[in-house]
């Protein structure tokens, strides 16, 4: 074989090998989205680029304060995944009332908050294996405490946010 030809025959296998490892991170570990809305400002706003961290729930609990994306339910009338913050764990009561969010009946503190919540909620109590997620834009965001069914199952999360990579002026971790 020629130089030339074991240098074509090796940049294929190499361009080849670079696609699937492309394929494999993108499906199993890390992927990106933009943001198409301003419900999670002032943390992330509309056209930020986010990298997911796909794997992160397979060896810890998704915790408060997590930013994640998700399939949403079928309830509300999304169709596309939605990045919101969990707010609520299994078991814990939440009730939203004079501008700020309780869990268990102690005020949670939020200093991510675009402003204070201006509505009520609640009391509810999150079942086993959900969440209750609001975005940190809380009132213009469509979120659990205008859904039907105000909790996400746990096995609808796709991943957790760790950071706004674009634009660059706004690149940040987000954990």
């Amino acid at each position: 074989m020629t130089k030339i030809g074991a240098f074509i025959k090796d940049l294929i296998i190499i361009v080849l090998l670079a696609l699937a490892l492309a394929v494999v991170l993108k499906t199993f570990v890390v992927d990106s989205r933009i943001i198409p809305s301003a419900s999670m400002h002032p943390t992330i706003q509309i056209n930020d680029r986010i990298l997911i961290n796909k794997f992160i729930y397979r060896f810890e609990d998704v915790e408060r304060g997590n930013i994640i994306v998700f399939k949403p339910n079928a309830d509300t009338g999304e169709t596309r995944d939605m990045l919101k913050r969990v707010i609520g764990l299994p078991g814990e009561t939440v009730e939203i009332k004079d501008n700020l969010v309780y869990i268990n009946d102690t005020p949670l503190e939020e200093d991510y908050l675009a402003e204070a919540p201006d509505y009520q909620f609640g009391p509810v109590t999150i079942p086993d294996n959900c969440v209750f997620v609001l975005g940190d834009n809380r009132n213009k965001s469509a979120d659990a405490h205008v859904w039907l069914n105000p909790f996400l199952e746990i096995n609808k999360i796709k991943g957790k946010a760790f950071c706004i990579y674009w634009p660059i002026n706004h690149m940040e971790s987000l954990t």
